[in-house]
């Protein structure tokens, strides 16, 4: 008996967002990754640029670290994780990356990726070759300008991990992450207290500097505050409102 690689069930196909089929104009997520402000006739510009290969199985990598930077990445299902290796051999984790946000902008100033991009789970991604994505910038300056702000939430984001970081508590530091993901979520016009957490306590642990014995302790005490709900990898914000007053040192200490 053979078993279908094709991620999504055939009777569901025209739903699937695995589909290799999709492009710019009918994609669910066109409104995230696209200038608001594209004509039809420059979607298909850029839809013509645009790389779809097949999706990504959890574990496998997009990129390594110091490899030719060439493209950038769009997440069209599944989720990403960004790495780099410490001196001692360790592992970093320095992104998520869900469905809708642009990965691989590392590698522009140096031309070599900084890091590794690897799958959390059956993914699908867009390629923008950079330089084609430059010259079609050139044509159509809405879409530059929509790469420049992409770049500004790159570096934005970069300084909240660092705030992130700066909290004094791990329930602090948790209670941020899901905050996080839950606007990210809101920005895909999906729920913003219920959602899948993609990564392990392990990744979760790594990203945030805690271990995954006091990450599964936090979720944990969580939990029983009824705070959330957590079933495997499903979770839901019960009580947002007290997050967001833990994370600014209003409540939990």
């Amino acid at each position: 008996m053979t078993t279908s690689t094709n991620p999504c069930p055939s009777e569901n196909k025209k739903h699937c967002h695995h589909d290799m089929q999709v492009n710019c104009g009918n994609c669910r997520l066109n409104t995230i990754c696209l200038p608001i402000a594209l004509e039809t006739d420059q979607i298909d510009q850029l839809d013509k640029i645009i790389q779809r290969g097949r999706p990504l199985r959890k574990g496998e990598h997009l990129y390594h670290a110091n490899d030719p930077f060439t493209s950038v990445y769009a997440v069209r299902a599944g989720a990403i994780k960004c790495y780099s290796i410490t001196n001692d051999g360790k592992e970093q984790v320095t992104g998520f990356y869900l469905p809708g946000e642009v990965l691989g902008m590392d590698g522009i100033s140096k031309h070599r990726h900084g890091s590794s991009a690897k799958a959390l789970e059956t993914s699908a991604v867009c390629e923008i070759p950079f330089e084609n994505l430059g010259d079609l910038s050139t044509r159509i300056p809405s879409l530059q300008r929509h790469f420049f702000q992409l770049m500004s939430q790159e570096i934005t984001q970069d300084q909240e991990l660092i705030t992130l970081l700066s909290k004094n508590s791990a329930e602090q530091r948790i209670a941020a992450l899901l905050l996080s993901i839950s606007s990210r979520q809101a920005r895909r016009k999906l729920s913003a207290t219920r959602f899948r957490l993609p990564m392990s306590r392990t990744d979760i642990g790594n990203y945030l500097g805690l271990t995954v014995e006091t990450v599964s302790r936090v979720f944990s005490r969580f939990q029983k505050l009824e705070l959330i709900a957590v079933d495997n990898k499903e979770l839901e914000l019960l009580k947002p409102d007290t997050l967001r007053l833990m994370v600014d040192g209003e409540e939990g200490e």
